[in-house]
């Protein structure tokens, strides 16, 4: 027995690593979207700061305004300002893009539906 565990410990210490372990998922030349970079990071210490509106506020007023269910939100830049720019599932199926001003919270614009 003890012959069989020092063989099996032996052969584990000299297999080679698994190759695909350590290494970073591939992207393929797909978009990546959400936490790049420390996205969420940098949104999180901006809600700190006093610099951004949590999402959290923006969701709640869009909810009061528009009936349906929230899909997604990704951070991006319009006209020079941050913008979070949400997903937003209408009851009849329709989806809409709100461009929301992350500094004050203001609707900027809304698009489909």
């Amino acid at each position: 027995m003890k012959r069989r565990l020092a063989l099996a410990a032996l052969l584990l210490c000299a297999a080679p690593p698994a190759s695909g372990w350590a290494q970073p998922y591939p992207d393929n030349g797909r978009p990546v979207f959400g936490a790049e970079g420390g996205e969420q990071d940098r949104a999180r210490d901006a809600v700190r700061a006093g610099r951004q509106v949590p999402l959290a506020r923006v969701l709640a007023m869009i909810g009061q305004r528009t009936p349906g269910r929230h899909l997604n939100t990704t951070q991006g830049e319009a006209g020079g300002r941050a913008v979070y720019l949400v997903q937003w599932q209408l009851p009849d199926g329709r989806v809409v893009v709100f461009v929301v001003d992350a500094e004050s919270g203001g609707i900027l614009s809304r698009q489909g539906g």
